[in-house]
């Protein structure tokens, strides 16, 4: 069994990587979309966001406890009301222990397994707890969790444009869009820190060729190392 974490900035091309080793056999969970499970009305996620942020974000009209989450209220006040830390710290414990259980059902069920998990903040989460002082636990031990790495680069004007074209279809609200997306990259990690710390580089240019056949190499030797640490 392998454990993958595969990372990079916004816009850096995560899912189309996570597709391509999805389609080449590889077990994928997305960090974004377990997070979003996990924040729908029911989840102790919800309750702990709605207790500290306040009813304003959840949507209107909504009976008590019903309600979906005001995204966007949300993520206004996390990254432009300065209030990320007080986010992440309720979802990303949740997030991590739920990607530990997923990885121990694929394990049971295939121990030749390389499960993927794909998240953003693989370094930023292990960054931001050890500025909060700890020294031990999930959060400031997650990169040493898995066995391997793999990190996309891309300039950041390109992640910028790639992001904006991906969540703004109304050219009245591209500026909104731009302002957005920087903001949340000058809260992630530079590409040449996380680099360095990762066992697989991908610089995804654009070149969607070239981006296959590299995801093709490393899958490679990736199944090739699960398969000797299974015995296989």
């Amino acid at each position: 069994m392998l454990r993958v974490g595969l990372t990079g900035g916004l816009g850096s091309g995560k899912s189309t990587v996570a597709a391509a080793l999805r389609a080449l056999g590889a077990h994928v969970i997305e960090a974004d979309e377990l997070g979003r499970e996990l924040m729908e009305p029911g989840q102790n996620v919800y309750q702990q966001i709605v207790r500290v942020f306040g009813p304003e974000v959840v949507e209107p009209d909504a009976r008590p406890g019903e309600g979906r989450l005001d995204r966007g209220r949300l993520a206004q006040m996390a990254f432009t009301e300065g209030r990320l830390d007080e986010l992440n710290a309720i979802v990303h414990p949740a997030v991590i222990a739920a990607q530990q259980r997923w990885m121990d059902e694929v394990f049971r069920r295939d121990p030749q397994a390389v499960a993927v998990v794909e998240s953003a903040l693989i370094f930023e989460v292990e960054r931001d707890a050890r500025r909060r002082g700890e020294s031990e636990g999930v959060l400031a031990d997650w990169r040493n969790r898995f066995d391997r790495v793999i990190v996309l680069t891309a300039p950041e004007e390109v992640k910028v444009a790639r992001y904006v074209d991906r969540v703004c279809t109304d050219p009245a609200k591209r500026e909104a869009a731009l302002a957005d997306a920087r903001v949340r990259l000058a809260r992630q990690m530079p590409d040449a820190e996380k680099a360095a710390r990762a066992d697989f580089v991908i610089e995804n240019t654009g070149d969607l060729a070239a981006l296959r056949q590299r995801v093709v190499e490393i899958w490679a030797r990736l199944k090739t190392e699960s398969e000797k640490a299974s015995g296989g």
